[in-house]
């Protein structure tokens, strides 16, 4: 599924079968959107990857992530000193960090 929040669309699968390979897309369609933070609320460390983009870059992330058990997601932006956020739940049925 897709969540729109604040000019920030984030997909991410509702339930992953494997923690180890969550893949996540984020687009930013916030004007001079600096970086794009992801974070996974139960993971032991909760900013699990963090994306800077040169000016005028198009704020667009593919990626895997690993999730140790079902949490919570969130995507942060941070454009002109600002922050904007959106989240989405994702449960896992076999954890990614050796759990």
């Amino acid at each position: 599924g897709t969540a729109v929040g604040d000019k920030i669309v984030f997909k991410a699968p509702e339930i992953a079968e494997n923690g180890a390979i969550v893949p996540l897309e984020i687009t930013s369609h916030i004007p001079g959107t600096q970086a794009i933070y992801i974070l996974v609320d139960k993971n032991p460390q909760p900013l699990t990857a963090a994306f800077e983009f040169a000016n005028g870059a198009e704020a667009f992330v593919a990626t895997r992530i690993k999730m140790a058990e079902s949490s919570s997601v969130r995507v942060v932006a941070r454009a002109g000193g600002k922050f904007y956020a959106t989240m989405r739940e994702v449960k896992v049925t076999i954890g990614g960090c050796g759990a």
